[in-house]
């Protein structure tokens, strides 16, 4: 089981500054805000990687109370969005970034796009998801006209309210954006459909992005080439454009995942069961929501006490993130962090400090080591670190 914690990092990288990213800690400096009641993650070696402080109820500060290994991962490619992040720990390191727009997309581009899809547009800026329903909702149920907008990741956004823009209809407008920009080298194009009232606009689960397909051989790929299956929850195949995925379960929020994700673990005898838990960066990092971060670790570590109490004895259990979304700093963008990774299952040795990786890729490597499935092109397995010789 690989549970990616959307955003969830553990420190500024030393590149930070060149994203604008200086100070950024998510864990440390939500933990500054708020004692956090993780007591699972700590068992883990969290609190090895980052201060956490002691927390209400927290046992000693760091202290691993159960078989793990904790690390914390460093980002080689270039970049700090989702489909960079979940690219790297698969094995694809990118040595050039996807092409991002901090001053909106050309005119050109925009009138193209009007012209395809037979309507004007709103906004074609850089902008926090909610906020822009929030400044441009009213105009846009008036007009019919979706809003355009991006951030500092390379993506091409659209909102519509669904009583609008019926959501099938924002999908067929984004597959027309996808065709535009994916040349442009725009990593994504993302369908950010909302209901409600002016006001009271909220975001719904019908999001859908479109994604590059890698141009490599992910681990996903090389299972799925072996017969080993492979089942996503969340927006992890539409990340990899559904490439190496058997299965593909969509979740309406983190605790929906999870439900998903324990019905997986009983029925599944085998393979990769692979979870994006994306409320961490879209309600809560986004939003600069440090009380509302802070309540989702506390809601997934009492989760995680069941998907620790269903693992088997052939399992392994890795939980890490793909960036970091500090909401404790100005920034509404992603941070460029450190991430953490934490793995468990009774195959691992009581207590292994994996350090600092040097790249995501080594995660991938490992696993590939875990199900004989490797080499991928980059990283270095870890496993024999954690585990001994592969059984």
């Amino acid at each position: 089981m690989l549970i990616v914690l959307d955003s969830v990092g553990c420190g500024e990288l030393p590149d930070a500054s060149v994203y604008g990213d200086q100070g950024s800690n998510t864990l440390g400096n939500i933990a500054r805000h708020v004692r956090l009641r993780i007591p699972h993650l700590r068992s883990l070696g969290l609190g090895r990687l980052v201060d956490l402080g002691e927390g209400a109820g927290a046992r000693a500060r760091g202290r691993v109370d159960r078989p793990s290994a904790y690390g914390r991962m460093a980002e080689s490619s270039a970049g700090k969005d989702s489909v960079t992040g979940h690219w790297e720990m698969m094995g694809i390191v990118l040595q050039q970034p996807f092409a991002t727009f901090p001053h909106g997309f050309p005119p050109e581009v925009i009138d193209h796009f009007e012209q395809r899809i037979g309507r004007q547009t709103l906004g074609n800026v850089v902008a926090s998801g909610t906020e822009i329903i929030d400044r441009l909702g009213a105009e846009h149920m008036q007009s019919g006209r979706p809003i355009v907008y991006t951030s500092a990741d390379s993506v091409f956004q659209i909102a519509a309210h669904e009583d609008v823009i019926p959501v099938s209809e924002l999908y067929r407008i984004c597959e027309i954006a996808f065709d535009m920009v994916a040349p442009l080298h725009v990593g994504r194009v993302i369908a950010r459909p909302f209901v409600g009232s002016v006001g009271a606009f909220r975001r719904t689960a019908n999001r859908h992005d479109y994604a590059v397909t890698p141009p490599g051989d992910t681990l996903l790929d090389l299972l799925t080439r072996r017969g080993i299956p492979v089942v996503s929850i969340g927006k992890v195949r539409d990340l990899f454009a559904g490439r190496g995925i058997d299965r593909a379960i969509p979740a309406r929020s983190d605790a929906d995942g999870l439900n998903h994700l324990m019905e997986v673990v009983h029925e599944q005898g085998e393979g990769l069961i692979f979870i994006n838990l994306v409320d961490f960066d879209a309600q809560f990092g986004h939003r600069n929501d440090v009380d509302g971060y802070a309540a989702n670790l506390e809601r997934f570590d009492e989760r995680l006490e069941d998907v620790l109490s269903a693992l088997r004895d052939s399992d392994l259990l890795v939980i890490t993130a793909d960036h970091g979304n500090d909401p404790t700093t100005p920034s509404t963008d992603h941070s460029r962090e450190y991430v953490p990774i934490l793995l468990t299952g009774s195959r691992v040795r009581a207590e292994v400090d994996l350090g600092t990786r040097q790249t995501f890729a080594d995660l991938g490597q490992t696993l590939a080591d875990n199900f004989g499935v490797g080499p991928l092109a980059h990283g270095t397995s870890f496993l024999n670190e954690i585990v001994g010789a592969r059984s």
